[in-house]
Formats: structure tokens, sequence, C-alpha cells
């Protein structure tokens, strides 16, 4: 791979940081008010959620600690300096905890019913839609189109109430919510992980039925481009195996604009799990950010904000960065 790409990559992912980190500082300065900051602790305490006789203490730490009463392109040296250390400042309303610390509690839930239930969706879409478009398949898989398609419509946290209905209230088979028991103590043991599990697949089975309708129906349309390629008829010609002609030739090729939409598609999938995680309860950034929206906690909704958008460009920057090794033909170099 050209140096130069590699070059131009990761300065393009510094400058989206950048550029996203200095809208969200920007954000809370459009705010009416002289400082939004003090307004938010006066409403929440008189609201109760907060300690009257705190007020100042709270409003003296915050403006200490981000300047906010200095000239604000001292405040934002001052922010870029503490992002640049992953320092998201304190929560509003659950202070004094860090911003940095709730993510961190929150995203390994995340990650792992995000993680598992994407891959599974791509996975299983995918290989869906490549049978469905296929002329050799077998005809029950022309069945599987009608509820793939009603599937791709159906916002995930619908299926969610609709899942949690039938399975949790009916049938009493999985918990209602949460992401274990509450008198579970977190270990890394059996009985512990089987609880996670089993806590997560509603909330991922979700996830998951919605994302294989999606992915099913992407892949359909690449692979009845590919199907009709002059590479396909030629290997038929050569008398090669019906499988190796579907997954070497028209799968493989079908498959490498889906891989590119994967990493869009978080962006998507993450919006959705945030309703997803607040009616299964499932503590994971999700939850974390419903509950900063509602209680107004802009330092906690802008941290998780900047976390889901490095992660996103992140992924596509990896993605971007191991295509060609899924298809070598595709070089980055100059002409």
């Amino acid at each position: 791979m050209n140096k130069s790409y590699i070059f131009t990559r990761l300065t393009t992912f510094v400058i989206i940081i950048w550029l996203s980190s200095s809208i969200i500082f920007i954000l809370p300065h459009l705010a009416p008010g002289r400082n939004p900051v003090r307004e938010r602790i006066i409403q929440q305490t008189a609201a109760g959620g907060g300690r009257a006789d705190g007020i100042e203490l709270m409003v003296a730490a915050f403006e200490r600690d981000y300047g906010l009463d200095k000239p604000i392109w001292k405040q934002y040296i001052t922010y870029m300096g503490k992002l640049a250390r992953f320092d998201l400042g304190t929560s509003l309303a659950l202070y004094p905890a860090k911003v940095s610390d709730l993510i961190m509690q929150a995203l390994p839930w995340t990650i792992g019913l995000l993680g598992i239930s994407t891959i599974f969706a791509f996975g299983f879409g995918s290989l869906a839609g490549a049978l469905l478009a296929w002329p050799k398949s077998p005809g029950f898989v022309q069945w599987l189109f009608p509820p793939l398609m009603v599937m791709s419509a159906v916002p995930y946290f619908l299926l969610g109430i609709f899942l949690m209905t039938i399975f949790a209230f009916t049938l009493k088979w999985f918990p209602i919510g949460g992401g274990s028991s509450l008198t579970s103590i977190p270990a890394f043991n059996f009985q512990f992980i089987k609880e996670v599990l089993h806590h997560g697949v509603l909330p991922g089975l979700s996830v998951v039925l919605s994302g294989i309708g999606f992915w099913s129906l992407s892949m359909r349309g690449m692979m009845i481009t590919v199907a009709g390629e002059d590479y396909v008829n030629l290997a038929e010609m050569r008398g090669l195996s019906p499988r190796r002609i579907f997954f070497q030739y028209a799968m493989r090729n079908a498959i490498l604009p889906q891989i590119t939409a994967l990493a869009l598609a978080l962006g998507f999938v993450v919006s959705g799990l945030v309703l997803v995680e607040y009616v299964f309860r499932y503590p994971g950034i999700g939850s974390l950010l419903f509950k900063a929206i509602a209680a107004f906690d802009y330092f906690l909704i802008y941290g998780v904000v900047f976390v889901l958008i490095l992660g996103i460009a992140l992924t596509t920057l990896i993605l971007d960065l191991i295509y060609p090794i899924l298809d070598p033909r595709i070089k980055y170099e100059r002409n």
C-alpha cells in the first residue's frame, strides 16, 4: 500500500476528530444565557436533582476546571488539552463522577452487544441476500424475501418491544431487562458470563433481526449485478463447481461494497441502539446517553457523542486501510 495514501488517511482521520471536537466545544457556547452550566445546576437543584448547599461549590469547580471565566480562545485551548488526555470533564447530574469513568463503565456492554449483533446480522444477512439473487439457489429460499423486507423496515426498538412482550412477559424465557441480575457481582467466571449472555439475547436479537433484513436486501442488489459479469460466465464455462463459483467468484466480489457500508452503518446502528438499551434497561452507552439527555447533563452528552464519533471514524479508517487486503485488485497509488 502506498505510504502517502496511509499518511493522507491518517491526516483525514485527525482532521475529522479535530472538527468534531471543535463542534462539541462550540455547541454549549451557543446556549442562551451567560453561563449555561450555572443555569443548569440551578434548574437541577430547583427540581430536586441536587443539593442546594452545594451549588456554588459545583459552579466554582466547573469554572475552575474549564476556565469559564476566561476568554473563549483560552477555554478552547484548555478544552483541547484535556481532550488530548481523554479528560472529558465531570458529570453535572452525577457530580463528582468523571465522564470518562462513566463511559468506560458502559462501553464494554455496548461493544459486546453491538459487536456480536452486527457480526451476526452482517454475516447471515449477506449470505441470505446472496442466495436470494443466485439463480441456482433452492426454490424455498425465495420465501425469505418478504419477511426480510418487513424486518429491514422495522426500527430496532419496536422489534425489541415485540420480543420483550412475547419472550419476557408472556413466555418468561428471558429477563425483562438489565445487563445481569441485581444481586450478581461482576466477575470473570462462568456464572456471570452466563447471566450477561442471557440478559443480552433479546436486545441483541432485535438488532440482528432488523440488520439481517437490511444487509440481505443490500447484498441481493450487489449479487444481481455480479451474477452477470464476464468472469462469472467464464467460470461456468470452465466447468467449475457451482459452490466455488458462488463463494469465490460471485459472493467474494459482491460483498466488498458491503464491507465499505458496514462502517457507515455503525452510526445508524448506534443511534437505534440508544432506544433498544433504554427499553431493556441495558447498562450500555445508549442508556447512558439517554439518561444524560433527560438530565441535561451537557458534559456527559458531549463526552458520549465524542466517543461515538471517534469509534465510527476509527472503524472507517481501519476498513479503508484493510480494503486492499480484501481485494488485491485495488491499489492506492498515484498515476
